[in-house]
């Protein structure tokens, strides 16, 4: 980069960042939301030192920013962090931070991005199970769910447990497996760069998430059998149906906002007091009127009835806190078993 001229906007505004005392810099950064944060992140990330002439390029524009002068640019991964905690406090600071990473890994593979379940099934078939979870713990969870729901018991398992003991893989690893599947598939699309790629339970969580029940079920069990502390590890950070009640009342009223009254009976039914009351306290007066009629008309149903409709409402509160409309805190707090 010889001028200023050569970097885009979300670019500019990193330099600038990159160029303030950090809580400058975070009371700049508070303004943004976690999607152009994450950008924001990536970029400084990217540029690490910024020479002097392009810093100065980019600083003009932003003419009503007083910087100090005659410094390089200093960029990384730990000055984004860093920012990223002093703005918006280390939760929600790890929680971009991991995005960003996620999504600087996946780049690898985004010529994937428009190939069906089918397709990526076709492409990984024969592969190794370390490979298999290589490219699903990079993908959207959405579009790695149904083909982790379709391989066989067997593989399931492998593939699960690969990713949830994944450590760092070197960029290297990435492009190679990459561009092998591009050759396989086709592709024409030139290789970009990946920074390092890291696995671990929480990629595989975000599948599961995305998965439907039984699906859940047979990986879970499968773990159970394989690695039980893996399971247990992978359990204690899914998302439940009794997390509601770890949600502030805002963020429980966006959720059920979007709930049919059907649906949310079934899946109250059996359910802990506590979860109950969290959903009686905040629906309109009308809306429970509803759901109470619904409650009284229905009958014995199977588990597996109850599941699904918990199952629906766990997704809409995945959907929210991905979209970072809400957030469900994690923690040692009491749990309820659904």
């Amino acid at each position: 980069m010889n001028d200023a001229v050569t970097l885009t906007g979300t670019q500019k505004v990193a330099v600038v960042l990159m160029n303030m005392d950090q809580a400058r810099a975070a009371d700049v950064m508070k303004q943004f939301t976690d999607a152009e944060a994450e950008e924001i992140a990536a970029e400084i990330i990217r540029l690490r030192r910024v020479d002097r002439v392009v810093s100065d390029g980019a600083i003009r524009e932003f003419h009503e920013l007083v910087t100090a002068g005659g410094r390089n640019s200093h960029g990384g991964k730990e000055f984004a962090a860093g920012l990223l905690e002093a703005s918006f406090g280390s939760e929600r600071a790890a929680s971009v931070m991991n995005r960003v990473a996620s999504s600087m890994a996946g780049k690898a593979f985004e010529f994937l991005d428009t190939a069906e379940p089918g397709q990526l099934m076709a492409l990984l078939d024969g592969e190794l199970p370390q490979t298999i979870a290589l490219v699903l713990a990079h993908l959207r969870p959405e579009h790695a769910s149904p083909v982790l729901a379709g391989l066989d018991d067997s593989l399931r398992t492998d593939v699960a447990q690969c990713i949830g003991t994944m450590g760092t893989a070197t960029p290297e690893a990435v492009r190679m497996v990459a561009d092998t599947l591009k050759v396989r598939a086709g592709a024409v699309v030139t290789s970009r760069d990946a920074d390092a790629v890291v696995g671990g339970v929480q990629p595989l969580v975000e599948i599961i998430n995305r998965a439907d029940v039984s699906t859940e079920h047979a990986v879970l069990d499968g773990l159970d059998s394989r690695d039980p502390q893996l399971a247990e590890d992978v359990r204690s950070r899914m998302l439940t149906f009794a997390d509601l009640v770890k949600l502030d009342r805002r963020d429980v009223q966006l959720v059920l906002r979007g709930i049919d009254a059907s649906v949310l009976a079934m899946a109250m039914k059996g359910s802990p007091d506590a979860v109950i009351e969290v959903i009686r306290a905040n629906i309109s007066e009308r809306n429970r009127e509803i759901l109470e009629e619904e409650i009284d008309v229905l009958g014995p149903v199977r588990m597996r009835q109850i599941e699904e409709a918990r199952a629906e409402i766990v997704r809409a509160v995945r959907d929210l806190e991905a979209e970072g409309v809400i957030t469900v805190q994690r923690g040692d707090d009491d749990e309820y078993v659904s």
